[in-house]
């Protein structure tokens, strides 16, 4: 571990027993270690990418395709752990002074806010240090936005993370998924795949979106000289 907390990804492979049961013994020492250690306030994040697990590819899972690019980015590809505390799969990565916890729910989207908010409670985390990445239907694909805070404005994971968290003050990165002409067709086009002219723009997409969440925490990391 790092003195902020973080995992020095040097020594990721030779920290790490092999197999799923040491996969997650080494993750619940991490994690022990990580909840019980001091750190300065705002050095450590929790990335949540929302979806329903078992349905990639999908656009109501976009937030989660998001998590997946930036645990490559950040080289935690392949340290995914399942926790079953708080029914998610999770990731610890460094950037800079920071460590961020990444989670990928495992409960359908209605209710990723238990994944949230119990992993939140295990790393000592606010809601203001939790972002969460999902679609958005009123933004055309390609569209992205940072909102901080406010209301769940009809997503249904948004809202079961502001009721489990007792909270509407996360950082909430917004990923466009377009939304269809005729509204009885919206069920369908969420919970279906990108087609094929949409996969082609998803790997900038990605990128894009990976770029804005890093930059912004990187910024909030620090600290006050930002100002407000």
């Amino acid at each position: 571990m790092t003195s902020g907390g973080g995992v020095r990804a040097g020594n990721r492979g030779s920290m790490r027993p092999r197999g799923f049961l040491g996969a997650r013994q080494w993750l619940s020492r991490a994690m022990s270690r990580c909840v019980l250690e001091p750190r300065p306030p705002g050095k450590r994040w929790m990335v949540a990418g929302l979806g329903n697990p078992g349905l990639p590819g999908t656009r109501h899972s976009v937030g989660m395709a998001v998590l997946g690019q930036l645990a490559r980015r950040l080289g935690v590809a392949e340290s995914w752990t399942r926790d079953r505390h708080c029914a998610a799969d999770l990731a610890l990565a460094p950037l800079g002074d920071a460590q961020l916890v990444l989670l990928r729910p495992r409960r359908l989207m209605n209710a990723n806010g238990r994944s949230v908010a119990r992993a939140a409670e295990l790393f000592g985390l606010t809601a203001e240090e939790v972002y969460l990445v999902h679609d958005e239907l009123d933004k055309p694909l390609g569209r992205l936005a940072l909102k901080l805070g406010g209301s769940a404005r009809g997503h249904n994971g948004v809202r079961s993370c502001i009721s489990c968290l007792n909270s509407n003050a996360m950082p909430r990165l917004r990923v466009g998924i377009g939304r269809p002409t005729h509204p009885e067709a919206v069920q369908a086009h969420v919970l279906g795949c990108f087609s094929p002219a949409e996969q082609e723009l998803l790997p900038l997409l990605l990128d894009r979106a990976t770029d804005l969440i890093l930059d912004h925490i990187r910024e909030r990391s620090q600290g006050p000289s930002l100002g407000p």
